[in-house]
């Protein structure tokens, strides 16, 4: 199986990363159909469309916003075919529920990235129905210029991973935010302040996605006895302060995650 033919349905904010994903990495622009009425223009070679073009596709990919789904997908679903892999990036969105909408389609696959796929950094879940070994390696094949990708053992899954990795650039944006504001109000000038925020978080996501060593262990090697470090982690590790937090943030992303969900099945 190959994907020779791609129709992007909505190319906003994450479609427009994931494509732009795809031509970083080296995949031709004329593979590519976007179907958008409000994109002023495309990048070079890819194909912009204001309507759902009469012709077939070897894959689909549901970019819209969710509550624009049903508009769609009469449309959409008249092109599809046997062959045709509809992958999705829609949140709470059920592959029962885009079964009932595409009945036609080949396979459904459920895909959760985030806007680092841009620039191929970007992890990738994907939960698929009707997909064969050879499918499964297409589609891994299809989604690793974006960035490391993860099939998940469960759709269950899905609105947790959402809330982690889909969700969660905001939360370390969030969370970087506070470290150069913090600096900022203990004396530090603003501006350096937030440079120096981002180039250290930096520098730790890539030693720790390079070490064999997990990210606890490797706070517990910056940090000495007694030392600077040790004792702002005691500030963070006091009465799980920080696990309460962060489990309360991703608790409440994964719930409305679910809700979603439910609001799509009725």
């Amino acid at each position: 199986m190959a994907f020779n033919s791609i129709l992007i349905l909505g190319c906003g904010n994450m479609g427009g990363a994931m494509l732009a994903g795809w031509l970083k990495g080296g995949l031709a622009a004329k593979t590519f159909t976007v179907v958008d009425p409000f994109l002023d223009d495309a990048p070079d070679g890819v194909r912009l469309l204001r309507t759902i073009p009469d012709e077939a596709f070897d894959a689909v990919l549901l970019a819209v916003k969710p509550q624009l789904l049903d508009e769609a997908a009469p449309s959409l679903a008249r092109q599809l075919h046997q062959g045709t892999v509809v992958f999705s990036i829609l949140a709470g969105v059920e592959l029962a529920s885009l079964a009932m909408r595409f009945p036609g389609a080949g396979a459904l696959v459920r895909v959760m990235p985030n806007l680092a796929a841009a620039i191929g950094k970007s992890p990738v879940a994907l939960y698929d129905r009707g997909l064969d070994a050879a499918g499964r390696d297409a589609a891994t094949t299809l989604m690793l210029p974006l960035g490391p990708v993860e099939w998940l053992a469960s759709e269950s899954d899905f609105d947790l991973v959402t809330a982690l990795s889909g969700s969660g650039p905001g939360f370390v944006y969030r969370f970087i935010a506070a470290m150069a504001d913090a600096a900022a109000a203990l004396g530090l000038d603003a501006a350096q302040a937030q440079r120096l925020a981002i180039a250290t978080v930096e520098g730790a996501a890539q030693l720790a996605a390079a070490s064999p060593d997990g990210p606890g262990e490797l706070a517990r090697r910056v940090a000495s006895s007694g030392g600077s470090t040790q004792k702002g982690l005691d500030v963070l590790d006091a009465n799980d302060a920080l696990l309460t937090l962060i489990k309360a943030t991703l608790r409440a992303a994964r719930d409305r995650n679910a809700e979603l969900a439910a609001a799509a099945r009725s």
